[in-house]
């Protein structure tokens, strides 16, 4: 068993009884598993690549982090059984709906068991798609890991004030230990992140079930694709009036937020903006339908053993990335109305016509970014197609505000971009926003600042372009119109160029010199 234990292999899998790892520094008596402790092995001397675990407890968690800080790939227990207990889960549910069915007449018994038995690959595929995201939610923490290793710091003590976390008995690292893991550059590993991203659903499900969003008619979809297909359409109407409908659209929408947002947007988004939490969760979820995320994630999740996951893995990061700021922008400048259907209605539209003219409505400048990025995506194994679209996620957050210019000044979508693009290259606007994004975040004042920045600046981009089209003549080619603003001003417009131009154009990048380029920006709007 020992040899087995520590053979060189690609695969450990463990589906029995009994702990057989545990960590170097953990005493026999610490694995709790006497009958085992002759063959029992340290974390750090796995030679396999990866570890699967079937059984519970096969390792300690200390064990398991161990193993993982040598380069071993793996979660826990809990999140490798997963689909027994979300099984389970369907299996009690679907029978609690069938059995008032049953009990109304509408089905015999023959005829609840036959259906059962006939729903079993159905149930499966419903679970193993959990699955399925769950662990990609994971690749996406470990990704970013030592990025956000001070978010997920003070995520932990967030938890540990709501008393739901103890980081002793979680074999999750202290703050001394955060500030040493900080200093070598490295983050939380998949197990911790394991623990992080349990924790982070059970206390979202908690505080989401108290709301009214269960109630909201745009999530009862959510109830729906809960039940395998042959009971969707057939017992509609009684899925609707589960007795546990508003704790299934709960955990629904909390497995769907999490994995896709990460375990870190919902209290970071709740630090900085303000916001509740059901008006986080359906921000995110009005900014997957407008920027189409589902669309993109599934042609995503289409290249499974055809791209490198690295490369898979950072298209879903940008997309994430590029939900979280439409997120934010929703929540400061369109709050979430209770009937999120129609913040959807009227933002998608517009806004997928856009992403799908915009290599044609970008300037020149502009436009060639937008082909150099498109050529490094190519290059890490993305498809054309998705490479063009991912090339673009950049520039979609910005889309927001087009539309909401055009909405409230009646000016085609189209022209409203071609001078909102215009003015970003006329002004160094756009290089304004990338030196901005490329500010530190090391701690959580440093990401309050940057995200600061960047949502004024927004402000500021979208404020200039309706100046812009109230001012000049709607005939006038874009570049035009820019041109013509600024040469109603052009002593101030062209010193507040040249200066940001040269903010721009310095190596480094820091808080004072991005906060002088926003105010210049700010100073040459009407209402400055």
């Amino acid at each position: 068993m020992r040899a087995v234990l520590t053979a060189p292999a690609d695969l450990l899998w463990n589906g029995g009884i009994g702990t057989y790892v545990k960590a170097s520094d953990e005493t026999q008596a610490d694995a709790g598993d006497k009958a085992n402790d002759p063959i029992r092995v340290d974390g750090n001397e796995l030679r396999v690549r990866c570890v699967g675990e079937g059984g519970n407890l096969g390792m300690t968690q200390r064990g398991r982090i161990e193993y993982a800080a040598a380069g071993g790939r793996i979660n826990t227990d809990f999140i490798d059984n997963s689909a027994g207990v979300d099984t389970s889960d369907h299996e009690v549910n679907i029978k609690i709906l069938l059995d008032r069915v049953v009990a109304a007449g509408d089905l015999t018994g023959k005829q609840r068991n036959e259906l059962l038995a006939a729903m079993t690959d159905d149930v499966g595929a419903l679970v193993l798609r959990d699955n399925y995201e769950q662990n990609l939610a994971l690749a996406n923490a470990a990704a970013q890991a030592p990025a956000l290793l001070h978010v997920h710091e003070d995520w932990m003590k967030a938890l540990e004030k709501r008393g739901v976390l103890n980081r002793a008995l979680e074999a999750l690292p202290e703050t001394r230990q955060v500030t040493r893991l900080a200093e070598r550059g490295q983050g939380l590993r998949s197990p911790e992140l394991s623990v992080l991203l349990a924790w982070t659903k059970i206390q979202l499900a908690a505080d989401l079930v108290d709301t009214d969003l269960p109630d909201d008619p745009w999530f009862h979809q959510s109830l729906v694709d809960y039940f395998p297909p042959a009971m969707r359409e057939r017992f509609a109407e009684q899925i609707a009036q589960h007795p546990l409908h508003r704790e299934i659209v709960v955990t629904q929408v909390v497995n769907d937020l999490v994995n896709g947002a990460g375990m870190t947007y919902w209290p970071r988004l709740a630090a900085e903006t303000g916001a509740d939490v059901a008006e986080l969760t359906r921000a995110n979820f009005v900014a997957r339908a407008v920027l189409g995320a589902g669309e993109f994630r599934a042609a995503v999740d289409a290249l499974d053993n055809q791209v490198p996951a690295e490369t898979q893995t950072e298209l879903r990061l940008a997309m994430r990335t590029q939900v979280e700021r439409a997120s934010r922008w929703l929540v400061g400048n369109a709050r979430t109305p209770d009937d999120i259907a129609s913040l959807v209605a009227r933002f998608t539209e517009p806004t997928q016509r856009l992403l799908g003219e915009l290599p044609d409505l970008l300037p020149a400048g502009t436009a060639e970014e937008q082909r150099d990025e498109q050529e490094l995506w190519i290059d890490r194994e993305a498809p054309e197609g998705l490479a063009a679209r991912a090339s673009l996620l950049p520039l979609a957050v910005s889309l927001l505000s087009v539309v909401d210019t055009s909405l409230r000044t009646a000016v085609a979508v189209e022209e409203v971009a071609r001078v909102h693009f215009a003015l970003g290259e006329s002004l160094v606007l756009d290089q304004l926003r990338q030196r901005i994004e490329q500010l530190p975040r090391r701690d959580r004042w440093q990401s309050l600042a940057r995200g600061a920045l960047r949502d004024d600046l927004q402000a500021v981009h979208a404020k200039l372009t309706a100046d812009v089209l109230a001012s000049t003549e709607p005939e006038q080619p874009a570049i035009e119109r820019v041109a013509a603003w600024r040469e109603a001003a052009p002593s101030s417009v062209d010193r507040s160029v040249k200066v940001l131009t040269e903010i721009c154009a310095e190596e480094e990048t820091d808080l004072a010199r991005m906060s002088v380029g926003l105010r210049l920006a700010r100073s040459l709007t009407t209402d400055r």
